[in-house]
């Protein structure tokens, strides 16, 4: 097509504004969805490739079997026997076990129930490397501290958990023994993460009498040259043989670190996918509003059509010139769309910090907006391909005559 075609088209959209803005309307609702949604899930794919990189991805877990989360169900955990004998299991190099219970947190005269969770501080730089987090402020625990304890980030914001924020030096009471603040956690990005708190295992044995060498967690890492999964295998066959436990009814599970983020990012992908194949039902309507629109500018323009065609046009010519329209009409409707996502990913990823979940964050890469730039172009031309080869097909004679 030449600049005067170009202009043409161009001219014949502009002089039918309300049907041509309907009609960018339904192209924009549907790539704004798609767009907003893909980003998220880009951006989780992205926070959970970061987290398997920084926290390694030669770390595995074995966790106690229960009902519902680790520490939920004291009847089911990890013994010391058991974390002995793994210990030993060739390809382990490094093994801490954590005591994982919910508990009540008390601070000006407020209670609050999280995770509690005691460790060995002397493994203080391994749970630093797991949690992929590290000390924000104050300093870590010691070997041997009763009565300090260190939290989430959470704690450290008002309205968050407290209404008034904690500070280091304040004392709290856990399970009604009083305990003084020495350090915060740096940000992990979830509610539930930022909200545990962290004791030393000794201390944990005193709150809880039934919990010594009942583990409910335990973090390990693979030698350098094992393969973590390979190492999962082998440590689940030869615990469960410990254990005289048959396949399939052990009391635990063991899972590499790349493991759980994958089972994370399956259900992220299928929820995503869900809700994509709902946006692009809106596409299917907006392809639909192409195609009328097009079949009605036809008709309005057969007259023109038999016009052109008297003077020379070529059927290829008035092809083009109907296919550019409706393709100028979804590049149009898709260039808004990823504004409008792009606004609303932005709003949402600030929504979602503002809530506490500063890891759910959107991100807009290249392909994302090439893509659906390109998407909603063909959508527009693929939709009035129809319409715009019956123009091409009219017959001269019978388009000058029809009225």
């Amino acid at each position: 097509m030449n600049i005067d075609e170009i202009k043409y088209s161009l001219q014949n959209v502009w002089n039918r504004k309300l049907r041509s803005s309907l009609t960018i309307l339904s192209i924009l609702i549907g790539i704004a969805s798609i767009f907003a949604l893909v980003s998220f899930g880009e951006g989780i794919r992205e926070y959970v490739n970061t987290i398997a990189d920084e926290a390694g991805r030669d770390k595995l877990f074995i966790q106690a079997k229960g009902i519902g989360a680790p520490g939920t169900d004291a009847n089911f955990f990890i013994t010391d026997e058991d974390v002995s004998f793994v210990t030993k299991v060739k390809g382990v190099e490094e093994i801490v076990p954590m005591y994982l219970r919910m508990g009540e947190i008390k601070f000006d005269d407020v209670r609050r129930y999280n995770y509690l969770a005691g460790y060995d501080p002397t493994n203080q730089e391994f749970v630093e490397e797991v949690f992929t987090a590290g000390v924000g402020r104050g300093r870590a625990l010691k070997k041997g501290e009763l009565n300090k304890a260190m939290l989430g980030h959470n704690y450290q914001l008002a309205d968050k958990i407290f209404s008034k924020p904690i500070k280091l030096g304040d004392k709290v009471e856990l399970n009604g023994d009083s305990f003084e603040v020495v350090g915060f956690y740096e940000e992990i990005g979830n509610p539930g993460d930022d909200a545990n708190i962290y004791i030393t295992e000794d201390a944990m044995e005193i709150l809880y009498d039934d919990i010594d060498g009942k583990w409910g967690y335990v973090m390990l890492s693979a030698a350098k040259g094992v393969n973590p999964g390979d190492l999962a295998e082998k440590i689940e066959e030869k615990l469960r043989k410990f254990k005289d436990q048959d396949e399939g009814k052990e009391d635990f599970f063991v899972q590499t670190f790349e493991d759980a983020l994958e089972t994370f990012s399956t259900i992220l992908v299928v929820l995503n996918g869900v809700l994509i194949l709902i946006a692009l039902i809106s596409l299917v309507v907006a392809s639909v509003n192409i195609m009328n629109a097009m079949y009605t500018a036809v008709l309005e323009r057969t007259n023109e059509i038999g016009l052109m065609k008297a003077v020379g046009a070529r059927n290829e010519k008035i092809l083009a010139i109907f296919v550019f329209e409706s393709g100028f009409l979804g590049l149009v409707g898709g260039g808004l769309g990823v504004a409008v996502g792009w606004m609303i990913s932005s709003a949402g990823g600030a929504a979602a910090a503002a809530g506490g979940f500063s890891s759910l964050q959107p991100t807009f890469p290249l392909w994302l907006i090439i893509g659906s730039l390109l998407f909603s172009f063909l959508i527009g031309a693929g939709s009035g391909f129809l319409p715009a080869w019956r123009a091409s097909r009219l017959r001269p004679v019978e388009a000058l005559r029809y009225e």
